[in-house]
């Protein structure tokens, strides 16, 4: 079919052309194995680092990782995390944080996310302390930096690198955002965060379009998950009694992630018609959980609300003075926050991440496409490895 006659199509059915178009660019055959992509290059915060900003801060402890990994492993939660199951699921390995000098293997992609990061900069007065300086911004150029190598020293044969064509033949990952949603609301308010969310929507549309330049070709990007069910934002942020639905999370900032989401939504659809030839797709992992914690039984688990990990017991078991795993004095008496001996039974891991379980429940529902804005039947277009 020439390109005159798949423009006299339904746009609907020319997107799927499109997807399937790009996939099958990307894929070196067809038949013993359906998907190309050979590499992952993820951009995101805590609920995407696989071990990069304790890489930079050693800092990474016990119970933190004790499901899976059955040690530290510089996640933000007991196990595995979403971008861990996708990798899984694609037949890669786990992604090396790129800020990881020692035992790092890049030939599969590489990890720019880490703990605390924000897709604006941080160092204007909008941010609170304890944001990682390793912005969105930051990643990029870190990208930039890695392919560089890649392209200088490809023929050396580096047995930790990529080869130099792996750019246009991986997936380009995005979780990020959460942090310059959260981190002002309880200073500047829900009014007061919606005046800069354009910025952050912005910058991962620019973000998008730049991995162009280098050669990327499909980006993934998943969306805000529903901060108002989380038990750390239902202990620290305001709220009354009537803000709270029928299963315990805040409705107002609930609505305002809604609000973030279809901008963000809304903004790779415009990118999407910059770069044509790309696959542009928005996944929308903040239903899945936003199901989990209303219904956590429905899934398998028991607790929505209420943290795994913790000090404080109650409904939400979550103390901001003292965090999961860390000691302090609290009146005069020592305390702990210990982790729960079943996390496999809860949504929160930690009043602020989610559970292992909870990651893989998520991640099942949006490898099998159901999520996806446009359509991206990836488990009809990749011989997915079960999770």
């Amino acid at each position: 079919m020439g390109l005159w006659q798949a423009k006299s199509l339904p746009a609907a059915f020319r997107r799927g052309l499109l997807v399937w178009a790009v996939v099958m660019a990307i894929s070196g055959r067809l038949g013993e194995c359906k998907c190309g992509f050979e590499a992952i290059f993820n951009f995101g915060d805590s609920n995407s680092d696989t071990g990069g900003f304790y890489a930079a801060f050693p800092a990474a402890s016990l119970p933190y990782g004790m499901t899976y990994f059955k040690r530290a492993s510089g996640r933000a939660t007991d196990g595995r995390l979403i971008i861990d199951f996708l990798a899984e699921a694609l037949g890669l390995p786990f992604l090396s944080p790129y800020l990881q000098s020692i035992g790092s293997d890049f030939r599969h992609g590489a990890n720019f996310a880490t703990l605390a990061s924000t897709v604006l900069l941080p160092n204007t007065s909008l941010f609170v302390t304890g944001i990682s300086p390793f912005s969105l911004a930051i990643q990029l150029n870190q990208m930039k930096q890695f392919k560089a190598r890649v392209d200088g020293h490809h023929s050396k044969g580096s047995t930790k690198l990529p080869r130099a064509d792996i750019f246009g033949k991986s997936l380009y990952t995005f979780y990020i955002g959460q942090n310059d949603f959260t981190s002002n609301l309880a200073s500047l308010g829900i009014g007061g965060v919606k005046q800069y969310l354009p910025q952050v929507v912005a910058q991962i549309a620019y973000t998008i379009k730049d991995l162009y330049e280098l050669g990327g070709r499909t980006f993934l990007v998943l969306n805000l998950a529903p901060v108002g069910c989380y038990p750390s934002f239902l202990v620290e942020l305001p709220h009354n009694s009537t803000d709270l639905d029928a299963f315990g999370c805040m409705v107002s900032y609930n609505n305002a992630v809604k609000e973030y989401n279809n901008m963000l939504k809304d903004a790779l659809s415009l990118t999407r018609k910059e770069i044509p030839d790309a696959s542009v797709v928005y996944a929308d992992t903040n239903s899945v959980l936003l199901q989990l914690f209303q219904h956590p039984t429905s899934h398998g688990l028991k607790h929505g609300t209420r943290a795994c990990c913790g000090y404080g017991g109650g409904a939400y078991n979550f103390d901001p003075k003292v965090y999961c795993g860390n000691t302090k004095v609290i009146n005069g008496s020592t305390v702990t926050a210990t982790a729960c001996n079943d996390p496999h039974n809860y949504v929160s891991w930690d009043g602020i991440h989610a559970t292992e379980a909870a990651n893989k429940i998520v991640s099942k529902a949006i490898l099998n496409g159901s999520y996806f804005d446009p359509p991206f039947p990836l488990h009809k277009l990749c011989d997915l490895h079960p999770i």
